[in-house]
């Protein structure tokens, strides 16, 4: 059966040949025999996962020391748990299979002759990044702390904000093959309870092999019918899933992604930054509408512009249509044709920007900006008013970066749109826009909330942002925006 387990043999050298095969003798697989007092030991660890300086000062060293004695009537792993090793955690494991899944997460683990069980060390010290500035949420005036790849330090990082037991933080493992840790965090007086239980339900149902970074998890989290929104969203700031978890929200951290998933998350989130919060009320409420406007710009621009161009002329004036008019008279392509070859070519250059080493990636956008954008409008391949119709959509993507891939998908699809059928079909595809926005409903909360349903209690911490006095007395909670 391939449930079974296999118990910890006796004999040391039984042991040793039982997990040789279960790690398939691998390379970097240490086994170290040693003499406790009269009794025969082996460790396993496996090499550049384990500190051997704290194994050899912290372990081997009390071990080996000839003070160390055993009274009579006691065994050698008790006098080991209750008096020597003062280090990180200590567990005892009674099968192969426990055995070694200990020594590959990176601790120590040792078997004594005739024990029938093994005591794994908790002394990881495996290479790992330590904490930098976060690299996708730039910010003025907040912390310059982000998420790293180890679950460990995010949990620090997570504790050092929320000093509460109110914190609860779980670990659960995923991936039958990786195993890896999912820490799943959330506070005990805000959130509901039948949310944790439900998103908790959703990641132990999750049947893939390896999970190798938080968006493996997320599709499983995510709504089940098609839509361009999502119900989960992504933060690289410890401060930021701080202030998500006080509002009834849950937290996901995979070990080896310096991001953590936020559940549930709504429309509105995508325009607040940490720095709304320590800036001015008025600046905050100022950019808060300005970011909204961006995201508007950056997907219904460019399809606004093709339909002007090609139905609705006389709604611009005169002597810009004209200008207008003379430049895309220029070119060999429609209008709608310009639009979506230029878009595609920003596109391209932005992932090329983006994937391309960072010594290379200053003069791809060198070139883009030279090459495609002066030399096309010299050549007369592209018309100069479609190149700031562009410049203006770029920029404005940029200010709402964590809703890039949604817009950039939208963009398109409103040029086509608005080729096709003008301001009419515009005016339609944004109904839609706006209808697929209030179909996702993540986990019982409306994705528009609290625009709509119209939530009044929200809105001093909505677009407009009111002080911290004011907001500080009633903080609104998630589970109030059910509906």
């Amino acid at each position: 059966m391939e449930n079974e387990k296999t118990p910890i043999p006796l004999s040391t050298d039984e042991c040793e040949k039982a997990v040789g095969d279960k790690l398939g003798q691998s390379f970097d697989l240490l086994i170290r025999r040693c003499k406790i007092q009269s009794t025969n030991g082996v460790f396993f660890l496996i090499d550049g996962m384990c500190d051997e300086i704290k194994l050899i000062q912290s372990v081997i060293g009390p071990l080996t020391d000839k003070h160390f004695l055993v009274e009579p009537g006691s065994t050698v792993n008790e006098k080991i748990k209750s008096v020597f090793y003062k280090g990180g955690g200590i567990t005892e494991k009674h099968t192969i299979e426990e055995l070694t899944a200990d020594v590959l997460s990176g601790c120590a683990v040792l078997v004594t002759e005739g024990s029938g069980c093994a005591l794994s060390f908790g002394i990881q010290g495996y290479a790992k990044k330590s904490i930098s500035e976060p690299q996708t949420e730039q910010n003025e005036r907040g912390s310059r702390e982000g998420f790293t790849d180890n679950f460990k330090d995010n949990a620090s990082l997570l504790r050092r904000r929320l000093r509460t037991p109110d914190l609860v933080i779980e670990k659960l493992t995923v991936g039958t093959l990786s195993e890896t840790p999912v820490l799943f965090c959330y506070l005990k007086s805000k959130a509901d309870k039948h949310l944790v239980d439900k998103v908790k339900k959703r990641i132990n149902s999750i049947k893939l092999e390896a999970i190798l970074g938080a968006g493996y998890i997320r599709p499983f989290l995510d709504k089940k019918h098609f839509s361009m929104f999502s119900d989960t969203g992504l933060t690289e700031r410890p401060d930021t899933l701080a202030s998500m978890l006080c509002e009834g929200r849950i937290g996901i951290i995979t070990d080896g992604t310096p991001f953590a998933i936020v559940v549930p998350y709504l429309m509105a989130d995508y325009f607040h930054v940490p720095d709304d919060y320590l800036t001015p009320v008025y600046y905050a409420t100022f950019m808060r509408c300005l970011r909204i406007f961006c995201f508007i710009v950056a997907a219904v621009l460019p399809g606004l512009f093709v339909a002007l161009c090609l139905f609705h002329p006389e709604v611009m004036p005169s002597d810009i249509m004209y200008e207008i008019s003379a430049a895309e008279n220029k070119t060999p392509f429609p209008v709608a044709v310009e639009a979506i070859i230029i878009h595609l070519i920003y596109e391209i250059v932005r992932e090329a920007g983006l994937r391309m080493p960072v010594a290379i990636g200053h003069a791809v956008s060198i070139v883009g900006a030279l090459v495609i954008g002066d030399a096309a409008v010299t050549a007369g391949l592209i018309a100069a008013p479609m190149l700031i119709v562009v410049a203006l959509t770029a920029i404005s993507s940029s200010v709402v970066s964590r809703l890039h891939e949604t817009v950039a998908v939208m963009r398109f699809g409103f040029i086509i749109i608005g080729g096709l059928t003008g301001l009419y079909g515009i005016m339609i595809g944004m109904g839609l826009m706006i209808l697929d926005m209030s179909s996702v409903a993540p986990y019982g909360i409306p994705f528009t909330a609290p625009f709509s349903p119209y939530i009044r209690s929200a809105q001093k911490d909505n677009v407009l942002r009111r002080s911290w006095r004011k907001m500080g007395s009633s903080a609104i909670n998630i589970d109030e925006m059910r509906v």
